[in-house]
């Protein structure tokens, strides 16, 4: 990843350089979030930040002599104020990057919907409080990415440097091993994101955050199998009826009135002539119900 000098001229067209930023930040987001979606639950947090640098790693090697390989407007920012790019060339270049990002996650999110299948991505997106792996509030989170996305960009101007003692060749393999650790610090922290286009990508598909206590679905889902009675289970309301219980609580089905008419053949009021009569409860005492 070798920046050229403002003032240096472009040896490539503005357009070339836009796709090859479209191009390395697709391929970022397409690494990172693949694996987060797809993979994390096997690998967990150390599988997502070997693609994001693997992903950054090679689409440097790839398009970095063309456009710088920033892939990150937080990372064109930085080019810009250090003198390595024109800041007439900083807006074009962040839409390029957001361009690539979103088309990214559009990809990801049709591979599972031709499948007929589905995908969260509010779970990969980055966020504060119930959206935080580590329930972090928003001052903590902000504080957190502005020190580790200031961190990332110091390393790739220290290495892309005119002067830096780095071996030909060998910056692209900083930088992807940077990102690795930035993610394996950040990822508990907000799910880490150290660029806007990441960012971005995911919010779109994301949406709001589902809240797991909401009483509008169902914690089980629902299955067909589990939802239909056989024939001679005591479930079935058949079943219930030809063995004269309830498919509720199992006990003695009774029509509407029969409580009546067994309390009144088991049971008589009392009177003086028989001191040991019982009593029949029903008409021992009377007190209204309420059903709520």
């Amino acid at each position: 990843m070798v920046m050229a000098q403002a003032s240096a001229p472009a040896p490539y067209t503005l357009v070339s350089r836009l796709l090859a930023e479209l191009f390395g930040t697709y391929l970022l987001v397409f690494g990172v979030i693949g694996a987060a979606l797809f993979f994390a639950k096997d690998g967990g947090p150390l599988v997502i930040a070997l693609a994001v640098g693997l992903a950054v790693l090679t689409a440097a090697y790839a398009v970095g002599h063309i456009s710088g390989g920033h892939f990150n407007p937080a990372v064109s920012i930085g080019a810009a104020a250090a003198g390595r790019m024109p800041w007439r060339d900083l807006v074009p270049y962040i839409i390029a990057q957001l361009i690539g990002g979103i088309l990214a996650t559009l990809t990801l999110g049709l591979f599972v919907v031709v499948s007929g299948k589905t995908a969260d991505f509010a779970a990969v997106s980055n966020g504060f409080g119930g959206a935080s792996p580590m329930g972090l509030n928003l001052g903590s989170v902000v504080i957190a990415e502005i020190v580790a996305t200031a961190l990332f960009v110091y390393i790739i101007l220290g290495v892309t440097a005119p002067g830096a003692h780095v071996t030909a060749g060998f910056a692209p393999l900083a930088i992807g091993l940077a990102l690795t650790l930035v993610h394996l610090v950040m990822i508990p922290v907000d799910n880490s994101s150290v660029n806007p286009a990441r960012s971005l990508a995911t919010a779109i598909l994301g949406g709001r955050p589902r809240s797991s206590s909401s009483g509008c679905s169902s914690s089980r889902p629902w299955s067909a199998a589990s939802s239909r009675a056989s024939p001679g289970s005591s479930s079935s309301p058949d079943a219930a009826r030809r063995s004269g219980t309830t498919a509720d609580h199992g006990g003695p089905r009774r029509e509407p009135g029969a409580a009546v008419v067994q309390a009144a053949t088991s049971c008589r009021a009392p009177d003086s002539n028989s001191p040991a009569s019982p009593v029949c409860p029903a008409r021992a005492a009377r007190r209204p119900t309420t059903h709520w």
